[in-house]
């Protein structure tokens, strides 16, 4: 096979051709992988060869080492683990020499491939000679720049690749050194020196011992803030970005050079491109961060150690303040038209919001003055960037301290949505928003939504709501933001009942706009309109939610009759009934939680047939809206919900099978509980199907891991509908929790996340075996004495790690009282055995209520089961 031929027809405009060479290309890697491998390594380093075959070997290689798919890249791994050394010797031998090639693409390829190779063998050891043979390049007398520059991109994207702990402290130390010189002003190449600042950027979390010594530590710090003032801005730009991930990785080094670092960031945020501008506004917003981080850790502590946080932010403020709000007035003019836009103005505020957080009441006098300087002058520059100055600044300071600007300047704010330029509008609106979702309180003692200013403010919006689309999604926003405020108090929420009728139809209106195409304005219309039913008092509104559940369910019936000329229009029908679906469900639940419920008992027939039909539109969002819908249905209808069922199951079934989209997946687990809830034992006849899938998903290694945990708290809603017929369960759900137990045993407590997922795991175990004890309790309670030693084991391996959370902490002392209540006398003797449970239940009383009152009801099975046993 000439792979030459092959590579260049596989980019051919015919696309036969390239059919036909794809399949080759597919042929040759499946009947002699280390050949295609290898004649792909020759063709990318062969100085012969047409620049555009190279790329595609290159490309074609990379994509043979590395999936995004974590089990496709196992695979991939092993394929490449298990060939012939001297084949793979010889593909890293030509790799390497790529490095030196004349054409740019072939050398950056192989700079990747490189770090792919290299993310395999290092941390098994192999290719110990790679950082050595890299570092040679550099150091040779007379290498050419091309080289170097490839040879520093490969040295990042390795240190990207890999993890700190597989290399050698002198190894780090070579690579760093290799990296920093390459920054030096004495490299004449541009292209070198951007190639290693970018390298040390992925170097940068090997170096935590460089930055704990003094002496190396400043000499890459002076030599990062040379290159910040380099000619180049593509340099300049990559040197902030150093800055940057120091500020996350290195903050407790930073004080010496902070001065510095501010007269930099100071000089770009006002006078350089965009690009550097914004990296250096970064800088001070990642400062935050690490600053807000340290205040909540040790927030009510009492060691809190005023040498880690060294108050940058405070101290920087009168400096700081200005310059970023200076940045607010270069506006672009087209800003409003793009919600997603990224540019100077955008970042200042951003940090401004970061710095408010920080240093709370201190900003406020700082921003003020802004604010009342510009709020009224003729450019709309000015007036925008005073109203976002405004916004920005809301969450941090205390309530004490904004509410009486806020109150002063509400009536402002209002005039402003008629303000004649739409940017200074959208400002004023997500202003608004973020009055009402932050200091917004009914029950407070100066509350900023009164009686007597409620009117005014529902009539601007309602006006605001037919202003241009990106305004009027901002106008929905504060909609949802103020209805949400008396979610806690159903009662206050009456003060919205007089304004109900015109809110829903100004929301129904904005969903249905012609020019929302762009714009979130029909999400944000849907997502108000689901506030405003949650928190209406339903004893005054049921007669209106009852309409609105009629004009949704007339709406979603329409979506059925979209013509469908091509994907973009099915995905718009898709996301259109998702939005429907959703509000339905909100309206469900509202109406099922009060006397209100025969309006859904008259409608459910129609409901049904309604989601069935958008189940039959196969997307996976909606697929999602729709069941949770059906849950609440299933919950609303109780018993009742069984004539559904047979229709309903092959959909049901289908969702739980769904391993791709496991959210789907996940949410049809749910559903499964509320269906268990409502139908109890009628859910019998579904059983086994249902178990049957669940256990299949088990023991999938494809399905995303936090769906397992629902599946066993699903076991328990099963076993609690069916009660001691779940024996026939038994013999295979019991193995999969003790196996899901015993993997809990060696999960890695070091990294946060899997801390997270233990925690979610032992709930859904603990979950899963209270739903069986009660549910087989009575007459077959003994079919459960087999198991009850392990799930006594496993509690008290759970009650000596202190990694647990409260609610996994009440999980199981509720399985202690269950085991009790269950087995009654059969359990003295392991209750007597182990007696971890008699400290367990006593560090209970120290928690919160709920985690007291499960113990104590636990504690008084225990005793009873000991008393019986007497």
């Amino acid at each position: 096979m000439n792979i030459t031929q092959i590579l260049l027809a596989a980019q051919s405009a015919d696309g036969n051709l390239r059919t036909v060479a794809e399949g080759n290309l597919k042929q040759f890697q499946e009947q002699n992988l280390p050949n295609f491998l290898l004649s792909l390594s020759v063709e990318l380093s062969d100085n012969e060869k047409p620049p555009e075959s190279r790329r595609l070997a290159g490309i074609v290689l990379k994509n043979s080492l590395d999936a995004k798919d974590s089990a496709k890249k196992e695979l991939l791994i092993q394929q490449w683990v298990s060939l012939d050394p001297s084949i793979k010797q010889k593909i890293k031998e030509s790799l390497l020499i790529t490095l030196g090639s004349s054409v740019h693409d072939a050398r950056h390829t192989s700079s990747q491939v490189i770090a792919k190779v290299a993310s395999i063998e290092i941390p098994r050891r192999e290719w110990q000679e790679l950082i050595t043979k890299l570092l040679g390049n550099m150091t040779q007398q007379g290498a050419p720049a091309p080289l170097k520059q490839a040879t520093l991109e490969a040295l990042g994207y390795v240190c990207e690749e890999i993890s700190p702990e597989h290399l050698e402290q002198d190894q780090v130390n070579a690579v760093l050194t290799a990296v920093v010189q390459g920054m030096n002003q004495t490299e004449l190449s541009p292209e070198v020196r951007l190639a290693a600042v970018k390298a040390l950027y992925n170097a940068l979390d090997f170096a935590e011992s460089n930055f704990a010594n003094e002496m190396e530590r400043s000499y890459i710090m002076k030599v990062i803030c040379d290159t910040a003032v380099s000619k180049e801005v593509e340099i300049r730009q990559a040197a902030f970005e150093c800055l940057v991930a120091i500020a996350s990785t290195y903050y407790v080094h930073l004080d010496p050079y902070m001065q510095t670092i501010f007269n930099l960031t100071s000089n770009a945020v006002k006078g350089d491109e965009e690009a550097v501008a914004l990296q250096a506004i970064e800088f001070w917003s990642t400062i935050c961060d690490e600053e807000i981080e340290l205040q909540e850790e040790y927030e009510g502590s009492d060691d809190a150690n005023s040498t880690v946080n060294y108050r940058f932010i405070e101290k920087a403020l009168p400096s700081l303040v200005p310059m970023l709000l200076e940045t607010l007035l270069k506006q672009e003019e087209d800003q409003d038209q793009d919600d997603n836009v990224w540019n100077i103005s955008m970042s200042g505020g951003t940090c401004l919001g970061l710095i408010a957080r920080t240093v709370g009441d201190a900003i406020v006098p700082l921003v003020m003055p802004f604010v009342e300087g510009n709020i009224t002058k003729p450019d709309w520059h000015c007036r925008e960037a005073a109203t976002f100055a405004f916004g920005s600044i809301l969450e941090g300071p205390s309530v004490e301290k904004l509410a009486p600007l806020v109150q002063a300047g509400l009536d402002f704010l209002l005039n402003t949505t008629k303000d004649p330029n739409s940017q200074v509008r959208d400002t004023t609106a997500w202003t608004l928003g973020r009055v009402f979702e932050l200091l917004h309180s009914p029950a407070s003692a100066n509350p900023i939504i009164t009686s007597a200013n409620l009117t005014r403010i529902m009539a601007v919006l309602l006006e605001s709501s037919k202003d241009v689309p990106n305004v009027a999604e901002k106008v929905c926003g504060a909609i949802y933001f103020l209805a949400q405020g008396y979610e806690d108090a159903e009662s206050i929420s009456s003060v919205l009942t007089p304004f109900l009728p015109n809110l829903i139809a100004a929301l129904l209106s904005a969903a249905d706009r012609a020019d929302t195409t762009h714009f979130r304005l029909r999400a944000s219309a849907y997502e108000a309109l689901n506030e405003i039913v949650r928190v209406s008092n339903i004893s005054e509104t049921s007669g209106i939610i009852g309409q609105l559940l009629q004009e949704i369910m007339r709406r979603l019936n329409l979506t059925f009759d979209l013509h469908i000329l091509s994907s973009g229009d099915k995905e718009k029908q898709s996301d259109l009934q998702a939005l429907l679906c959703g509000v339905l469900q909100v309206i469900i639940q509202k109406l099922s939680s009060s006397d209100a419920k025969s309006i859904i008992a008259q409608t459910a027939d129609q409901l049904m047939f309604l989601f069935l039909r958008v189940f039959a539109c196969h997307s996976s969002t909606v697929h999602e809206e729709a069941m949770l819908a059906i849950g609440a249905l299933a919950y609303a209808t109780g018993a009742d919900f069984v004539k559904y069922m047979p229709e309903f199951f092959k959909y049901l079934e289908a969702g739980l099978q769904n391993y791709e989209e496991y959210q789907v997946c996940s949410i049809s687990v749910g559903v499964v509980g509320d269906i268990c809830r409502a139908l109890e034992d009628k859910i019998l006849p579904f059983c086994d199907g249902i178990m049957t899938v669940l256990l299949k998903d088990l023991s999938n290694s494809m399905l995303n891991r936090s769906v397992k945990p629902p599946i066993f708290s699903c076991f328990g809603d099963i076993a609690l509908a069916i009660g001691d017929n779940f024996e026939k369960y038994l013999p295979y759900a019991m193995p999969m929790l003790q196996g899901a137990a015993e993997l809990l045993a060696v999960l890695d407590h070091t990294d946060e996340d899997m801390v997270d997922y233990g925690n979610q795991l032992r709930r859904g175990i603990f979950e899963a075996y209270s739903g069986i004890l009660q549910g087989i309790k009575g007459a077959k309670a003994q079919l459960m004495i087999p198991y009850a030693s392990h799930l006594l084991q496993f509690t008290e391996a759970v009650y000596k790690d202190r990694s647990r959370d409260e609610s996994v902490t009440k999980a199981a002392v509720a399985v202690l009282g269950d085991l009790a209540d269950t087995l009654g006398s059969s359990s003295k003797d392991l209750f007597k055995s182990n007696l971890f449970h008699v400290e367990f239940l006593r560090e209970c009383h120290d928690l919160d209520d709920e985690v007291r009152d499960t113990a104590s009801w636990a504690q008084g099975m225990i005793n009873q089961a000991l008393m019986d046993a007497k």
